[in-house]
């Protein structure tokens, strides 16, 4: 799955996964000892995170059901958890600093591709 931020013409994610089962949802992105960039992972239905057991930090996009980007969590370090987003349908998880390295920015729109 690939992930574009629309408004800044950049892609955010290049190869990754969509979690949108109980399961897929619950492991997210546990077990994996670093996330490459490119990799990432959409979460959906989904308004937090936790990074319980995680070995590294992440960034979090929130995004609403119309793909516009209403937060961001940067650099969210293991055992911590994100904001609850009430206004999020899903979240991005990307290596930690690529909303920043993108310029991703609050009212963003993203686009979903298949690879």
């Amino acid at each position: 799955m690939k992930v574009i931020n629309k408004t800044r013409n950049v892609t955010l994610m290049s190869n990754g996964q969509v979690a949108n089962t109980i399961w897929t949802r619950f492991v997210g992105l546990l077990g994996r000892k670093t996330l490459a960039p490119g990799d990432g992972l959409i979460i959906i239905p989904n308004n937090s995170v936790h990074c319980f057991f995680m070995q590294f930090p992440i960034d979090v996009i929130f995004a609403d059901k119309a793909h516009k980007v209403v937060h961001i969590s940067h650099n969210l370090k293991p055992w911590r958890l994100s904001k609850i987003v009430p206004k999020a349908h899903y979240v991005v998880e990307l290596p930690a600093h690529t909303a920043t390295q993108t310029g991703t920015q609050l009212g963003d729109l993203l686009e979903w591709q298949e690879n």
